[in-house]
C-alpha cells in the first residue's frame, strides 16, 4: 500500500470512528473544528487521488441527486403496518390471543419506544473485501413497493457506510444483509427547519414525521444532509428473512454492527410489565428530543413469531400501543405579539398554564391574523390546546359549553410595531403584517442571533444573553458591528472574563472566511434561504455581481422565479442595506464563492436523458450539459433540441422518433461537448 493509500485509509478509520460516537453514542471526543479539519485532509488527499476513492468513504455520503425522481423498487418481504392498542383492556386481550396461538411454546415480549418518522429500509451487498457495503435505501411506500431514495440514505451519518467483514463474522452474517428501522427528524432540527422555512416566507412544517418524510423524498441529497435525520435500527434480514436469533438479539447485534438503536427498551412476560413500560414512556416522552406516538411489543422469539404468524395486513406476534391524543383545554389570558427578524409579527396565546403531554404549556402559536379572526378568538375564550408535532403547542379550536363560556372582548392586531411604534404594513395576498422600519430593535436583535447562528456564519457564543447585552449598551446596531468589537468591550459585559472574550472575538474573526453564501444567508433576504444562497453565489461569484443584476440575470438561476428576485432586487435596492454590505467589506469580510466553470457551445439548446450511459451516471451527463450552456428537461416535447439515449431507453427514445427528434448516443454528446454545436 502506497504511503497516500495508507494515510486515506488511516484517515477514513478515524473519521468513522468520530463519526460513530457523534452520531451513533451522542460521545464525542473531538470539537466540530477538529472534525471539520480532518473531513477537509481526506477530501484534499483523496482530489489528489482520485483513484483511491471509495463508495464507502465518508466523503461519499452526499453525491448525485436522482435524474428523474425516485424509482419504485420491490422490497424483499413486505413491510407491513401493525395492528393498535388502545386500552390496557385491548393489550390483554391481544396477550391472551398471542398464549392461544403460542401453545406450549414459551412467550416473552420485547419493548421499544414507537418512533414517529418514516420506516425504511436499507440493503447491503458484499464488497471484493467482504465487506458489507450500503447498496440501496427504500422508503416503506404502500408496504410492498418503495421508492428508492439510497442517494439521500447515504447522507445520514447513524447509517454505516459500510460494516466491516469481522463484525459480520464475528455474529456469523453473511455480507449481504438488509437492516430496517424508522427515520426521524429530532426536536430541535425540526424547530430550525421551521426557522429556515420562515425566513424564507414558506409555512412552518406541520410536524417532525411529515418533516421527515418529506425530507427523504427530497430530490437534492446536500438538503437532505442538513436537515441531520436520524437513524433508528430494529429489524436484521438475511435473505427476506428475519434474524433468527430474535428480536432482543437482533437489537444486540445491530448495536454491535455500529447502527444506532433506541436505548429506551425492556423486556416482560405480562401485561402489568407491559403497562409498567408504557407508564415509563410516556413519562419520559417530554424529555426524549424526538417525537414517538406509543410503544410497540414483540414477541421475542423468532419460532413462537413463525408459530403466530401473520393477518393480511400485520403481524399477529407484534402490537402497536398508541398513547392518547396530546391535548387539553385552558383559558386563553391574553394575545401577545412579537417580532421576527423579518419584521413578522407573530401572535401567541398566553394560557393558564396547563399539562399537556408531559410539560407545562402556558403559551401556544396563533399563526397569524388571519387564523384569530378565522377562530373567532376572543380574549377570555376556553381553548383547546394540542402539541403540534409533540413540539410546539397550539391552540385548535374554541371551547363553548355550559362549563366554558365565550371570552369578554375581541382581540385588535395592531396597526403599528410594539417594539418600535412604526406603521405595520401587510401586503396584498399575504397573510402576515410586518414591521418595516430598518431601524426596529427586535428585527435587529432577531437579526443578530441569526446571522451568528450555526448553519449561518457559525459564531459560537454569539446567543440570546450575549446579543441582548450588547444591544442594551449600544455596541452594535448593525450586523457589521460585530467585525468592530474589542476585548475590552466585551470584558465589560456580564459573564465574559478574558479568556471568553478572547473566543469571541476569534470566532467573529473566524466567520470572515464564511463564503458569499453564508453571508446571502446571514442578510435576511426574504425567501434566500440555503440552497438559493448556494446556486447564487455559485453563479454570480460576488456580492457586487448579485447587486447590479438585473430581476432577468436572477430568474436565470436555477429555482430563482420572479418573487424571489423580486425580493432580492428589492433588498439590494435599499440604501441602508447598500451601507451594511460596504461595512461588512470594509471589515474584511469574505464576499466571494467559486463560480461555476460555464460554456456556451450548447447554449439555447435543451436535451433529454433516458436509458442508462456506458460511462457517465446521468447527473454527470446533466452537470456536462449544464456547464457547457444547454437545459436539461426530465419530459419528451417538440421543443427539445436531443434526446441522449442509453441502454434500457424506455418509452422517451419511443416519443421521441415519433417527434422526429434527434437522437444521440454518450459518444454523440460527448463529441457535441468537445466541437461545439456547430
Amino acid at each position: 500500500m502506497s504511503d497516500a493509500a495508507a494515510k486515506i485509509e488511516k484517515l477514513r478509520n478515524e473519521i468513522r470512528h468520530h463519526e460513530h460516537l457523534y452520531y451513533v453514542l451522542d460521545q464525542p471526543a473531538v470539537s466540530d473544528a477538529e472534525f471539520d479539519a480532518l473531513m477537509n485532509e481526506l477530501k484534499r488527499l483523496e482530489a489528489a487521488h482520485p483513484e483511491l476513492v471509495t463508495p464507502d468513504s465518508p466523503t461519499q455520503r452526499v453525491g448525485g441527486k436522482p435524474a428523474e425522481g425516485f424509482r419504485k423498487v420491490q422490497h424483499s418481504r413486505p413491510m407491513l403496518s401493525l395492528d393498535n392498542a388502545y386500552s390496557q383492556e385491548e393489550l390483554a386481550d391481544w396477550d391472551r390471543r398471542v398464549h392461544e396461538l403460542a401453545g406450549r411454546l414459551s412467550v416473552e415480549y420485547t419493548s421499544e419506544l414507537k418512533l414517529d418518522g418514516l420506516s425504511v429500509a436499507i440493503h447491503y451487498q458484499a464488497s471484493p473485501e467482504g465487506d458489507a457495503q450500503l447498496s440501496a435505501g427504500l422508503t416503506r411506500g404502500d408496504g410492498q413497493v418503495g421508492e428508492d431514495v439510497t442517494s439521500n440514505i447515504r447522507t445520514i451519518r447513524s447509517v454505516p457506510l459500510s460494516i466491516a467483514a469481522e463484525k459480520l463474522k464475528k455474529l456469523g452474517l453473511p455480507p449481504t444483509i438488509e437492516v430496517r428501522g424508522e427515520c426521524v427528524l429530532p426536536e430541535a432540527a425540526f424547530e430550525r427547519l421551521n426557522e429556515e422555512r420562515e425566513r424564507e416566507g414558506l409555512p412552518p412544517a406541520v410536524n417532525p414525521r411529515n418533516a421527515a418524510a418529506g425530507t427523504l423524498r427530497t430530490l437534492e441529497p446536500s438538503i437532505v444532509a442538513n436537515r441531520q435525520l436520524v437513524f433508528y435500527a430494529y429489524f436484521l434480514l438475511v435473505n427476506g428473512e428475519y434474524w433468527p436469533q430474535g428480536q432482543t438479539a437482533t437489537l444486540d447485534a445491530l448495536t454491535d454492527l455500529g447502527f444506532r438503536v433506541n436505548p429506551h427498551r425492556g423486556s416482560m412476560k405480562s401485561v402489568e410489565g407491559m403497562m409498567q413500560f408504557i407508564a415509563k414512556a410516556e413519562e419520559d416522552r417530554a424529555t426524549l428530543g424526538y417525537e414517538i406516538d406509543g410503544v410497540v411489543f414483540k414477541v421475542d422469539a423468532q419460532p413462537t413469531q413463525q408459530r403466530l404468524g401473520y393477518t393480511g395486513r400485520a403481524p399477529r406476534w407484534a402490537i402497536a400501543y398508541k398513547f392518547t391524543a396530546q391535548s387539553a383545554v385552558t383559558k386563553l389570558e391574553d394575545i401577545m405579539i412579537t417580532v421576527g427578524r423579518s419584521g413578522k409579527l407573530t401572535p401567541t396565546a398566553m394560557l393558564t398554564p396547563v399539562f399537556v403531554g408531559g410539560v407545562t404549556v402556558s403559551r401556544a402559536t396563533l399563526h397569524n391574523a388571519d387564523f384569530i379572526e378565522r377562530k373567532g378568538l376572543l380574549i377570555g375564550d376556553w381553548v383547546k390546546v394540542e402539541r403540534g408535532g409533540d413540539v410546539i403547542p397550539k391552540v385548535v379550536e374554541v371551547v363553548h359549553d355550559q362549563d366554558h363560556p365565550r371570552g369578554t372582548h375581541k382581540f385588535e392586531y395592531p396597526k403599528t410595531c410594539p417594539e418600535c411604534g412604526n406603521t405595520v404594513v401587510r401586503e396584498q395576498g399575504e397573510a402576515d403584517w410586518r414591521c418595516v422600519n430598518a431601524d426596529c430593535p427586535a428585527k435587529l436583535r432577531e437579526s443578530l442571533l441569526h446571522f451568528g447562528s450555526r448553519g449561518v456564519m457559525n459564531i459560537e457564543g454569539l446567543g440570546d444573553a450575549a446579543v441582548a447585552q450588547l444591544l442594551d449598551r449600544g455596541l452594535v446596531k448593525s450586523v457589521a458591528d460585530l467585525y468592530a468589537l474589542t476585548k475590552q468591550q466585551l470584558i465589560a459585559l456580564e459573564r465574559f472574563a478574558d479568556k471568553s472574550a478572547q473566543t469571541l472575538l476569534d470566532e467573529i474573526e473566524r466567520s470572515k472566511k464564511a463564503g458569499l453564501a453564508r453571508v446571502l444567508m446571514g442578510l435576511g433576504i426574504r425567501f434566500v434561504g440555503e440552497r438559493t444562497a448556494e446556486l447564487l453565489a455559485q453563479e454570480f461569484g460576488t456580492i457586487d455581481a448579485i447587486m447590479a443584476a438585473s430581476r432577468e440575470e436572477l430568474e436565470r438561476v436555477e429555482e430563482v422565479g420572479p418573487r424571489i428576485s423580486e425580493a432580492i432586487s428589492d433588498f439590494f435596492a435599499r440604501p441602508a442595506n447598500r451601507t451594511l454590505i460596504q461595512a461588512l467589506k470594509d471589515a474584511g469580510v469574505d464576499m466571494t464563492a467559486e463560480r461555476k466553470q460555464r460554456t456556451t457551445q450548447l447554449a439555447g439548446l435543451t436535451f433529454v436523458l433516458t436509458g442508462t450511459l456506458p460511462h457517465l451516471t446521468r447527473e454527470e451527463a446533466k452537470a456536462r450539459i449544464e456547464a457547457a450552456g444547454g437545459k436539461v428537461s426530465g419530459s419528451v416535447s417538440k421543443k427539445m433540441s436531443y434526446l441522449i439515449a442509453g441502454e434500457e431507453a424506455g418509452s422517451k427514445l419511443d416519443k421521441a422518433q415519433a417527434l422526429k427528434i434527434p437522437i444521440l448516443d454518450e459518444a454523440g454528446l460527448m463529441e457535441m461537448l468537445a466541437k461545439g454545436k456547430g
